[in-house]
């Protein structure tokens, strides 16, 4: 009984070690270049940010937070995306999926001059796991999240889950 107990709990132990935090999968995959900023933070009515959304148009389509631009990721366009950005001082909040495209998009915009650029934590999907809303095309509320691949789709615990 002991040995059986030991077992179980050995192999628990080992599920739990295996699973790695949003932190720890940030950290491996950013630099860290760019500053995070919380879904909480941004839900802060004074906030008050441009918001950028990094991630490819399908999954731009599905869902997104209100009012965000579409800036993309492979497709991105710095020159296109600073005639609409003209004030450099503004604050910028870029996201995607959980964090890591974001950054890089984020640092191309650091480069350029922009002096309050940030990187939301976890992405949209942090963002609909603390229950805050979301927008399809028509911009009505949903609650379908693209969750870009089966690997990152564990992340998102809240909505449903959309793949192409």
């Amino acid at each position: 009984m002991k040995m059986k107990i030991l077992y179980i709990s050995l192999l628990f132990s080992g599920i739990l070690f295996a699973q790695e935090s949003l932190s720890e999968l940030l950290k491996k995959h950013n630099n860290e270049s760019i500053p995070y900023m919380s879904v909480q933070e941004l839900a802060m009515p004074k906030t008050n940010a441009i918001l950028l959304d990094a991630r490819e148009f399908r999954e731009y389509e599905v869902s997104h937070l209100k009012n965000a631009l579409h800036v993309g990721y492979d497709e991105f366009n710095l020159e296109n995306v600073s005639k609409q950005l003209n004030n450099k001082d503004q604050i910028i909040v870029v996201y995607c999926s959980l964090g890591i495209r974001s950054e890089d998009i984020a640092e191309q915009l650091k480069n350029e001059g922009y002096t309050n650029v940030f990187n939301l934590y976890g992405g949209i999907f942090e963002w609909k796991n603390n229950d805050f809303k979301i927008y399809n095309s028509e911009n009505n509320e949903t609650d379908k999240v693209h969750v870009f691949s089966e690997e990152w789709s564990k992340w998102l615990l809240k909505g449903i889950k959309i793949y192409d």
